[in-house]
């Protein structure tokens, strides 16, 4: 069996031979479930078919990765440097979020910013990455001092864009206002929570984002599982460290959707998806690429894990087919009607 020190030669994909993405928005891969055997969360620590995802996600036209310091305690970052993501073109984001990971504790406050973000770079083998996100507001460090601390990590050249995960609405409007005021380096990304089943960042903050012409990332489209049609109000049994394993760290899935509006929604969703020929899974894909609020003009993307290049393979696919027919477009607003009062927020 591979381990983390081995590494994996990479397909090489020069840029002009590299794929047109067809696709109307931009795939990200999540790589919360890569990593060292035995971490917390990771399911996927074989170099071999992390690589094979990599060259999938490439075949399609898409180059982003999305990873964490906090994911596999730091083994993640670790495992996509044996991957050789620098000799592959894929441009990386990465997130530093302010609570214990492992050992170590971080923050946003300025002092530990830089050290957070350094062993990061660290740990993926480079000097810089594409992309670096704030992973959750850090209610303890005042804005002005987090921001002017990554502005100045940004004219350092660390990295080229600044991103922000799971702030509330008007938290993303303060902050644009303070880095606007004070010629920071203003965020070009927010990522959050979206799904046809968790629609909440409709209302507010997707016109914020507009207005200070920030992008968007979603993660967890398929609603962390629910929007397959691997479980019902029947199952019981669980798929040993999946989202909906309630004696896994992951398992608080089952507090957002495992109830009986989220099954009543399914039961209007999956019989129409049936009837035109397409499992759940394609059908909530599709709804994110076409129906949903994302643009692919506004820079908007969509993050996607996977366990396998065989999954991920399908659901790029699924990514890249068009519209749903009017009446399962219907489906999913009598979906969303059904369960959007119970919707958790979408901040933390």
């Amino acid at each position: 069996m591979a381990t983390i020190t081995e590494t994996v030669v990479p397909t090489k994909v020069e840029v002009s031979e590299a794929p047109q993405a067809k696709s109307t928005l931009k795939v990200v891969l999540g790589t919360m479930n890569l990593g060292r055997e035995g971490a917390p969360l990771v399911r996927v620590h074989d170099p071999a078919v992390s690589g094979a995802m990599l060259d999938t996600l490439q075949k399609h036209g898409h180059c982003e990765v999305d990873t964490a310091r906090i994911y596999g305690f730091g083994s993640t970052e670790e495992h996509l440097a044996q991957l050789k993501w620098q000799e592959r073109g894929i441009a990386v984001g990465t997130k530093l979020t302010a609570k214990k990971v492992g050992p170590k504790e971080y923050s946003h406050k300025k002092d530990s910013l830089k050290p957070g973000l350094s062993e990061s770079l660290k740990a993926l083998g480079s000097e810089k990455v594409d992309t670096f996100y704030l992973h959750t507001p850090d209610h303890n460090t005042p804005y002005a001092e987090t921001l002017e601390a990554v502005n100045e990590l940004h004219e350092a050249g660390y990295f080229k864009k600044f991103g922000i995960c799971n702030y509330a609405a008007w938290e993303v409007a303060q902050i644009c206002e303070l880095c606007n005021a004070n010629g920071w380096k203003k965020p070009d990304i927010y990522q959050g929570a979206y799904s046809a089943l968790q629609r909440n960042i409709e209302t507010e903050l997707f016109p914020c984002l507009r207005y200070y012409g920030v992008a968007f990332y979603s993660f967890s489209p398929l609603a962390g599982g629910m929007l397959t049609d691997r479980y019902g109000r029947d199952t019981s049994e669980y798929e040993g460290g999946s989202r909906f394993d309630p004696n896994n760290a992951r398992g608080f899935y089952r507090k957002l959707y495992w109830n009986e509006p989220t099954f009543a929604a399914l039961d209007i969703i999956r019989p129409l998806a049936q009837k035109h020929g397409m499992t759940t899974t394609e059908a909530a894909l599709r709804w994110t690429s076409h129906h949903s609020a994302m643009k692919g003009d506004k820079g908007d993307a969509v993050v996607i894990g996977s366990s396998s290049a065989e999954q991920l393979e399908a659901n790029l696919s699924n990514l890249e087919k068009g519209p749903l027919p009017e009446d399962l477009v219907q489906a999913f607003e009598e979906a969303w009607s059904l369960v959007k009062v119970n919707t958790a927020p979408y901040f933390a």
